[in-house]
């Protein structure tokens, strides 16, 4: 019997050291991978951050299923960037209020050191449940909008007519906006047209969260995968894979340099680093 205790003693000591030890795990092998690149300062500049406004990961027509939205650190990672390079940052959803929070991507073993600071930051917080409509905003007047993703986004980004139109004008606009995506949040690109109708990304160097990955997550059921979607636009899609592409980062960056997009959650910090990078040196 004693043996018996201890080996169970045992057993349960190592999972709860594995389990206090996963989210270091989880970064060493690639989430949320830390920017050591050199930092710019955009100072003046402004800086508008649209998330999804759908709140649940349901099969398309049905009311019901596990609570989502943006994913965390999609979030969190571009806003304190845009921030910390000296921007004024707003925040803004496809139907504007509070913003759906995939409580998923907040879990210890998942969350972000950003995702901890929104925890604590009342500003952030605040913007998060009284976000701007789209609608009631003018793109042009910002120098980078940028469209962070989840599995909500999947459900809106890419059917809002409202939001291509606006991307749209942003290009066109003096400006010169550079408009940046992370994962799911590219499908806001995809209705997004020159004069002659056609896709603005058609040609261009453009990533999102594979179809790969997707499959993967066994996570199938959302309307739109920004893969299949970015290439029927006809864009030059770029990725990297990994074991599971969830470990996997990549960012793409058009040759005129309007267009930064991430791959998946662990692109966004990088994103938002190169749009800085870029609106300093203009």
């Amino acid at each position: 019997m004693k043996l018996l205790t201890k080996i169970v003693a045992g057993i349960f000591t190592f999972l709860i050291v594995v389990v206090i030890a996963l989210p270091t795990l989880l970064h060493n092998l690639g989430l949320h991978p830390e920017y050591k690149g050199k930092t710019y300062s955009a100072t003046g500049k402004r800086a508008l951050v649209i998330t999804t406004s759908h709140a649940t990961l349901n099969v398309p027509g049905e009311t019901s299923g596990d609570r989502t939205g943006v994913a965390a650190s999609e979030l969190t990672h571009p806003y304190y960037t845009f921030l910390n390079a000296g921007m004024q940052v707003d925040v803004a959803s496809i139907k504007g209020g509070e913003i759906p929070v995939d409580p998923v991507t907040l879990k210890f073993m998942i969350k972000s050191p950003e995702d901890d600071l929104f925890l604590k930051d009342p500003i952030l917080q605040s913007k998060v449940k009284n976000s701007l409509r789209i609608d009631d905003i003018d793109f042009t007047q910002y120098d980078t909008v940028f469209m962070a993703g989840g599995w909500g986004a999947a459900y809106d980004m890419g059917y809002s007519e409202v939001l291509g139109q606006k991307i749209s004008e942003a290009y066109y606009g003096d400006q010169k906006t550079i408009v940046g995506s992370v994962c799911h949040g590219a499908l806001g690109l995809i209705n997004a047209t020159d004069e002659q109708g056609n896709p603005i990304i058609r040609g261009r160097a453009i990533t999102g969260v594979t179809d790969k990955q997707i499959e993967e997550l066994g996570i199938e059921v959302t309307p739109m995968h920004p893969e299949t979607e970015l290439r029927k636009a006809g864009v030059k899609f770029e990725s990297q894979t990994a074991f599971r592409d969830f470990l996997a980062t990549h960012v793409s960056i058009d040759k005129e340099q309007r267009f930064v997009t991430g791959q998946n959650q662990n692109s966004g910090l990088e994103a938002a680093h190169k749009i800085v990078e870029i609106l300093a040196k203009r």
